[in-house]
């Protein structure tokens, strides 16, 4: 009896051992970089574009940005990634205009962010002189991501995504339709595909 008492203490100071190592380990950090620069250019659709030629609706880029035929680019300003989970945010200047002879819509300051339940684009909206706010513009469609995507170059992270899938949200097309007094826009219509370079420091700066 003695013999099972004593293998009994020594297994329960094993446990307890094991027990104090697992919370005095601190946990190991995810490899989260700060995005330092970049740039998101989307093909707009050429449906979406007639469609916005039958509104009478004219596309322009906002200070920043650049619009070349049906392409449109936003500079990449800030932001962080998660390079083994790809969870990401991040900010971009500039915007769209979205205009008629009566009514001007603008949609700015885009935030890509991929760390709610699906990833979205998000972006604040301003309708002639009134502030909407930021609402979800557009959903997402993200191809197969297998990390690593990261390149490594003069001291900087490359990480480059492409056929990016933009589809208009309902937010998005109720928003719209409120500012142009129609019914056309539909949530799901096709805005484009986005092609995404990121730049990431090497060191996460705290």
């Amino acid at each position: 009896m003695s013999f099972l008492r004593n293998h009994l203490k020594a297994l329960v100071g094993i446990a307890s051992v094991t027990v104090a190592l697992a919370f005095a380990t601190p946990a190991i950090s995810a490899p989260t970089k700060d995005v330092t620069g970049g740039l998101t250019s989307v093909e707009l659709d050429g449906e979406f574009v007639n469609a916005l030629s039958s509104l009478n609706v004219t596309p322009k880029a906002l200070t920043d940005s650049t619009l070349i035929g049906k392409t449109i680019s936003f500079p990449i300003s800030g932001g962080a990634i998660d390079l083994g989970t790809i969870k990401t945010e991040f900010i971009h200047l500039g915007g769209l205009s979205l205009s008629t002879s009566a009514t001007t819509v603008e949609l700015s300051d885009f935030i890509i962010t991929t760390l709610g339940d699906k990833p979205v684009l998000t972006g604040l909206v301003t309708a002639g002189d009134n502030l909407v706010g930021r609402i979800p513009l557009f959903e997402l469609g993200l191809p197969e991501l297998t990390p690593p995507l990261e390149q490594e170059r003069n001291r900087l992270i490359l990480i480059e995504l492409d056929n990016v899938n933009l589809t208009l949200t309902a937010e998005a097309a109720q928003a719209l339709n409120q500012a142009f007094g129609v019914t056309a826009l539909t949530a799901g219509t096709k805005i484009g595909v986005a092609h995404v370079d990121l730049t990431a420091a090497t060191q996460k700066h705290h």
